[in-house]
């Protein structure tokens, strides 16, 4: 019996951390859920809200990290433990500010790249051969030096459509992951706008 996914959404807890671009990742795990797993439920020997399907006769499991974002590995590494899920069968989507707003990146492995968020899930596995996707939310303008306050801020109405877009392209790359590999998903997939 091949081990479970886990799909695991990055992002703040709490509704005023919803709508902001660091929540991207968030944000496609709640889509892809939506129409493939059970609802939302609160695991506290998780440390995450967690969501369980199937697909393709394969349990999926989809969690958010209720830890923040600095210490989401813990949560990562809890249920890896718990599931006996091998590093390999995780996918971490996270917002990248190094990529053009509406960018879509999936890769097999990599280092952190400055996301804290990634670099704990990293710690905690002790590895960091784990795919992960990245979703692009862009820096902020040259003038603009916090790189904080802009991943912590909404996306603007502006930005709506571009998001939706790229909501919508990652959902259906997980998807292309679990049914036909990484190679594939990236070779459809990766691109900008």
């Amino acid at each position: 019996m091949n081990p479970p996914v886990l799909i695991v959404g990055l992002g703040n807890p709490g509704d005023e951390y919803r709508h902001t671009r660091h929540n991207a990742g968030a944000m496609v795990v709640d889509r892809f859920a939506a129409n493939r797993c059970s609802g939302w439920r609160n695991e506290r020997k998780f440390f995450a809200e967690l969501a369980t399907g199937e697909h393709g006769g394969r349990k999926v499991l989809c969690i958010k990290p209720l830890t923040y974002m600095n210490l989401s590995g813990e949560a990562v590494a809890a249920v890896c433990r718990f599931h006996r899920i091998p590093v390999g069968q995780v996918l971490v989507v996270a917002d990248d500010a190094d990529l053009p707003l509406g960018a879509l990146r999936m890769r097999p492995s990599g280092g952190f790249g400055g996301h804290h968020g990634l670099e704990s899930v990293i710690q905690h596995l002790g590895s960091r051969e784990f795919p992960r996707q990245r979703i692009g939310v862009a820096r902020p303008e040259q003038a603009v030096r916090d790189i904080a306050s802009h991943v912590l801020g909404d996306f603007s109405p502006q930005e709506a459509g571009v998001l939706a877009e790229v909501l919508d392209r990652a959902e259906q790359q997980i998807e292309c992951w679990l049914d036909d590999g990484l190679a594939k998903a990236m070779s459809l997939f990766n691109r900008n706008r």
